[in-house]
């Protein structure tokens, strides 16, 4: 979380008996090509599967063309179902690729350890196995961590990033013994340790219903998996490697951000090739799903300016 899971329907239809005039022959044929083309059909909507560096399953959707192409990353505990709610209105000009991170939604979870590094190539595997050349990476939450090793590891396709309610401060100041009473809750009680830590992060005014479903679906995550990957990230801040990974990245970095956290730009400019950000008042920590009429129009206009910048460079 802060700095810090797709179902297939089939429809049943009642046919009426074939009236007199066609043959059975012929019929057969049309249930056939009916068939065959529904396969066709439902088998685009299916999510694609590509292994990562270490062999691991990460499964990934396409919608949409046009570069740059957006690569929404998830959360901790979360999955790419989180982005529902951008899918149809980014995908009207651009490649849209939602995965689902190791150990989250539909991925394997195999690992001993939930690193970002392992995350960023989860994320390269994906973006290359997509063929997209220019390519802009968002990430919520730990996922600006992840987008962060990401665009390390592919300097020569990924324009820029954008973080959503994360990178407020990557110079945070955090210590061991910090982190571990953080992790307290959630070794001894997953479940209900992980609900009252997001808890926090929800506005009240959210609908009671998204709120409730995120609750819910998050403190239902795989305590191993969430476990390590919550450590692997903060400590990340404990060491420096949260704002030393940006020195190496060179391309524009953006966030779009709720205001439960002020932004910390000196901090962050210190480091960063160039930083902007844009704040939603009254927006949550899951400001995508809370107020997505108006996180879609910010996130436009960030990958704007990600473009406009690339211009000026060249």
């Amino acid at each position: 979380m802060k700095g810090a899971t797709k179902t297939v329907s089939l429809e049943k239809r009642n046919y009426r008996k074939p009236v007199a005039r066609y043959s059975t022959s012929f019929l057969s044929c049309l249930v056939v090509m009916f068939l065959a083309f529904g396969s066709v059909r439902a088998q685009e909507q299916w999510p694609h599967v590509v292994p990562s560096k270490d062999g691991t399953p990460i499964s990934y959707e396409i919608y949409g063309v046009g570069e740059p192409s957006l690569v929404f990353v998830h959360g901790w505990s979360c999955d790419a179902r989180y982005w529902r709610a951008q899918l149809s209105h980014f995908s009207k000009n651009h490649r849209v690729v939602v995965l689902d991170l190791a150990g989250h939604g539909h991925s394997g979870s195999t690992r001993s350890r939930y690193t970002m590094k392992a995350f960023g190539e989860d994320v390269q595997a994906v973006t290359e196995a997509t063929n997209s050349q220019s390519v802009i990476l968002i990430g919520h939450s730990m996922g600006g961590s992840v987008i962060a090793e990401a665009a390390r590891l592919m300097p020569n396709r990924v324009i820029g990033i954008v973080g959503v309610d994360t990178l407020d401060n990557i110079e945070y100041p955090m210590t061991r013994e910090e982190l571990d009473q953080m992790l307290a809750p959630l070794k001894s009680d997953f479940q209900a340790g992980s609900r009252q830590f997001v808890k926090e992060m929800i506005s009240s005014e959210t609908n009671p219903l998204t709120r409730e479903w995120i609750l819910s679906d998050i403190s239902s995550a795989p305590p191993a998996v969430a476990l390590s990957a919550m450590n692997e990230m903060m400590s990340q801040y404990i060491t420096g490697e949260a704002a030393k990974i940006f020195d190496e990245i060179l391309i524009p970095v953006f966030a779009v951000n709720g205001d439960l956290w002020p932004i910390n730009y000196e901090a962050n400019r210190r480091h960063m090739f160039s930083f902007d950000a844009i704040v939603l008042k009254e927006a949550d920590h899951f400001l995508m799903m809370d107020r997505p009429e108006k996180f879609n129009k910010a996130l436009e206009k960030a990958i704007h300016a990600i473009l406009q910048k690339r211009v000026k460079e060249n």
